[in-house]
């Protein structure tokens, strides 16, 4: 797909890997939905990004209805959807049997609502646009990418919940693919070691130094750019499709 002049939808658009990914795409010429639930860093975001190039919409992820009104306005604003990039989650940590006991089941739920059910939600409410697009010389009418994690692989101990729900999302990549063959749809998955993102400023530096020293190489923590610009390749190359890529300086997570 070309990638210029791009119209692309950012589920977590307003901060962190969604934020990477809009400045990204808005340096290219593209048009911009940006999905979040923090309205405040929002404003920030659409300054910086202009308001003519991006326009934030409230949307929890988990909300099917929410979700498909938010993906019809923002098809109004930007006239057509060739890209979803699914970056919106959330950590959902803890143990399964803690110290007050069994961990309460909506706090499973919870993550699994957002990160797998909400990146489902999004997922075809963007391609049932996308379908009508106009295609290229490929046959191609849209791109879908979602984001998952390592641990989806080798979770650590407390990421039970977290685990599962980015194990679906890495599940659901190539049947979701194979499926939209007839669309001309492509779907593939990014999955993240430890990058540097606010929640990781949030943390004591000496923290965040020995996340990064883990790395194998380079030894340090991953930067939202480099997310963005393994974004910005799936999106120009019709050849990935329905595949899982691992974008973590061959990081394996030890059990806790």
């Amino acid at each position: 797909m070309e990638f210029s002049s791009i119209r692309a939808i950012i589920t977590g658009g307003v901060s962190g890997l969604g934020l990477a990914v809009a400045r990204r795409f808005a340096a290219a010429g593209g048009k911009l939905a940006l999905f979040d639930v923090n309205a405040e860093q929002a404003e920030t975001a659409v300054a910086e990004l202009g308001a003519d190039n991006a326009k934030f919409f409230l949307t929890d992820v988990s909300d099917e209805q929410n979700v498909s009104d938010s993906v019809a306005a923002a098809e109004e604003f930007l006239g057509r959807i060739d890209v979803l990039v699914n970056c919106a989650g959330i950590l959902g940590a803890g143990r399964v049997l803690g110290r007050n006991g069994p961990m309460p089941l909506d706090r499973f739920k919870s993550a699994v609502m957002v990160n797998l059910v909400g990146s489902f939600n999004v997922a075809k409410a963007a391609a049932d646009r996308m379908q009508h697009n106009e295609a290229n010389d490929d046959g191609e009418r849209g791109v879908i990418i979602n984001t998952a994690s390592v641990a989806a692989w080798e979770g650590q101990i407390g990421q039970a919940a977290y685990s599962a729900s980015k194990g679906g999302v890495v599940g659901m990549t190539l049947p979701m693919a194979r499926e939209f063959t007839r669309f001309g749809i492509r779907v593939n998955t990014i999955a993240p070691g430890v990058f540097h993102t606010p929640m990781v400023d949030t943390m004591p530096a000496e923290v965040q130094q020995a996340l990064g020293d883990s790395v194998p190489f380079p030894k340090r923590l991953g930067e939202p750019g480099e997310f963005a610009d393994l974004c910005v390749h799936l999106v120009e190359n019709a050849y990935f499709n329905g595949t899982a890529i691992r974008l973590d300086g061959a990081i394996r997570l030890e059990p806790k």
